[in-house]
């Protein structure tokens, strides 16, 4: 037998066959990770290639939720590459912008099955938006109730609102509403929709003549809120407007009365108090001008004698005695 010596194996052939074993090594742990993942892909017509599994990865993309999502797209029937856009590509991108793979898939399922029309771009435009698009869809199969106004802690249980005779109203409505997904984007929230039909409420009981017309038809509220059409501009669509509770409050009209009643006799009592002053003060001064004339006269009267003093001393007085005689100077 023929031995080849080690010495006369050559260093390239060494290295090609260590070359060769790595590359074996690598191969193998690629196809103990990814394999399984593109097998299943495969078995199921979803077109994901190997070397997209190794790039998901490099990129830092979930391989594996991507691949379920587009086997769920496959699987239900969603259609071809070309007809949905629901590419290996376009999946990754909608999971590197941060929204919700699954959920827009399956939200689009979801809308196939209702025959709402939603595609797949819509539907990413809707999740990147912040809006919950399954929850969307959902809500356009099954309507949701919402209380007016929000049962929030803080907020207001009732709504009050006045009839034209006064008397005080509390109401609490039950609005039922379904998405419009063609008016998500862009559109209202449900904050728009309860200000609007507390609104509409407070004005339609604010028109009755008075509060018992309201208590006997309540449905009449509802039909001339929903004549509004409160739901344009947001993303859904009023089913119905329903009374859920209605109390009779306070006589609002009562006490504005009363108020002005209360008010009209504070001014007429300042009114009387002013007159009172005035008069008081009238008084006073008449009074003053009595005291001044008493002392003006008494000054007066103290002037006299003084008077026929300095006359006397100048002799223009003359005294008569008791004997007939005069005595005084020229």
């Amino acid at each position: 037998m023929n031995l080849v010596p080690v010495a006369a194996v050559s260093a390239p052939t060494v290295a090609l066959t260590v070359l060769v074993g790595l590359f074996a090594i690598l191969f193998g742990i690629l196809i103990w990770i990814y394999g399984p993942l593109w097998f299943r892909a495969y078995m199921c017509r979803a077109r994901v290639s190997f070397l997209s599994l190794i790039g998901m990865s490099l990129r830092g993309v979930d391989a594996k939720e991507i691949v379920e999502c587009k086997i769920m797209a496959v699987q239900a029937g969603l259609g071809k590459e070309r007809e949905t856009g629901i590419t290996t590509g376009r999946l990754e991108g909608l999971y590197l912008a941060g929204g919700n793979v699954r959920r827009v898939i399956q939200a689009v399922i979801a809308a196939k099955r209702a025959g709402i029309p939603l595609d797949f771009d819509r539907a990413a435009a809707i999740e990147l938006a912040g809006r919950d698009v399954l929850e969307a869809v959902r809500t356009s199969v099954y309507p949701k109730v919402i209380d007016c106004p929000a049962r929030k802690p803080g907020e207001p249980e009732f709504l009050s609102a006045i009839a034209k005779d006064g008397i005080e109203l509390r109401v609490r409505a039950r609005v039922t509403v379904r998405t419009n997904v063609n008016r998500l984007i862009g559109g209202a929230t449900e904050e728009t929709i309860i200000a609007r039909v507390g609104e509409g409420i407070i004005t339609a009981i604010g028109s009755a003549e008075n509060h018992k017309e309201v208590l006997e038809n309540p449905d009449n509220i509802s039909k001339a809120v929903l004549r509004k059409g409160l739901d344009s501009q947001t993303a859904f669509e009023i089913v119905s407007i329903d009374i859920a509770d209605i109390d009779v409050g306070e006589n609002i009209g009562a006490r504005l009365r009363q108020q002005q009643a209360q008010a009209e006799m504070q001014v007429a009592q300042a009114r009387a108090e002013r007159k009172r002053a005035l008069a008081a003060a009238s008084e006073a001064e008449n009074r003053a001008q009595v005291i001044k004339e008493i002392a003006q006269r008494i000054l007066a009267e103290a002037e006299v004698p003084l008077a026929l003093a300095e006359s006397f001393r100048r002799g223009n007085l003359s005294v008569r005695g008791s004997n007939g005689s005069e005595s005084g100077s020229a």
